[in-house]
């Protein structure tokens, strides 16, 4: 029998009913359970074909389980290799390469040192910024946010030098990015799964945390939800992502990808509500069913767009 196991966390409602549907199959020689683990050892085999992973970005212990388990032949959903060593600045780069719209963005230094960092270790750094220039070139209103953060924390909505000043100052040790607003008419949280299956949802950061997926019927321009889901996928397919969502703000017809680093999303029914908790259950399942039918080598899938 192979198993399939489900590491999370606070989550309540997306892990049960994964492990539920993957049982309701009734597949022969396959089933699912939550994850156990203990204390670690090297190099051996872990117990689970396929782990799909909610939790190990916040929990280094699990990070490091993951990647033994992978080394001893388990498939994580998603690649622990790549989300360790990924950050939200280097995907806008990356969507640029790769012709998808993303709004304008500058990484800052740190505004503080980062502990055991002294004026001595960062004698590379210019100073000062070239602050006139970075405006210039990001334009206001604009977001201050963490290259790798999530959740919106540390999150500032700034329109002009003066507040992302007071704004900065705020940062502590965080490294930083100013990206240029989005004055977005529509805007999509896309669950994208198996780098094949797209599900569009439309989605409004502006309302209430609980309101935020809009559930009323909408219309939108010729071709604009085609683009939306073929940028997703360029997107997903690029960082090797078989679990991710993807945001798009849309101004002016250009969805804008202003987020896609989530290889843990939201997948709570009391947030995204019944019908979008159906979908992604259903796909997940299936997902993490054909990895146990039909393993697949890791591999990193920006690589190959190196040096275009």
């Amino acid at each position: 029998m192979k198993k399939i196991g489900v590491l999370f966390g606070m989550e309540n409602t997306f892990p049960p009913a994964l492990v539920e549907r993957i049982n309701s199959m009734n597949l022969p020689d396959i089933s699912a359970e939550f994850v156990t683990v203990g204390g670690v050892e090297m190099n051996k085999p872990c117990p689970y074909a396929v782990i799909v992973d909610r939790i190990s970005h916040d929990m280094p212990f699990y990070r490091a389980y993951l990647k033994n388990a992978v080394l001893t032949g388990t498939q994580v959903i998603n690649n622990p290799f790549w989300w360790s060593a990924d950050d939200k600045f280097f995907n806008y780069a990356l969507a640029d390469k790769l012709g998808v719209a993303v709004p304008r963005t500058v990484l800052l230094p740190h505004k503080q040192f980062p502990p055991d960092i002294s004026q001595t270790s960062v004698r590379n750094l210019e100073f000062p910024l070239n602050w006139e220039g970075i405006f210039d070139y990001v334009k206001f209103p604009a977001f201050l946010k963490p290259h790798d953060g999530g959740g919106w924390r540390d999150v500032f909505h700034v329109h002009d030098p003066h507040e992302f000043f007071c704004a900065y100052d705020q940062t502590r040790d965080l490294c930083m990015t100013l990206q240029a607003a989005v004055n977005f008419k529509e805007y999509f949280r896309c669950y994208v799964v198996g780098q094949q299956d797209v599900h569009i949802m439309a989605y409004d950061p502006r309302r209430p945390h609980a309101e935020r997926y809009v559930l009323e019927p909408q219309t939108y321009p010729d071709g604009l939800l085609e683009r939306v889901e073929k940028d997703a996928l360029t997107l997903c397919r690029a960082l090797g992502y078989d679990l991710n969502t993807v945001e798009f703000a849309v101004e002016d017809g250009i969805p804008y990808a202003i987020d896609f680093m989530n290889p843990a999303p939201d997948a709570d029914i009391n947030s995204v509500g019944q019908a979008n908790f159906d979908w992604i259950v259903e796909k997940v399942a299936h997902l993490a069913v054909r990895k146990v039918q039909k393993p697949e080598p890791i591999d990193l899938r920006w690589s190959s767009f190196l040096g275009n």
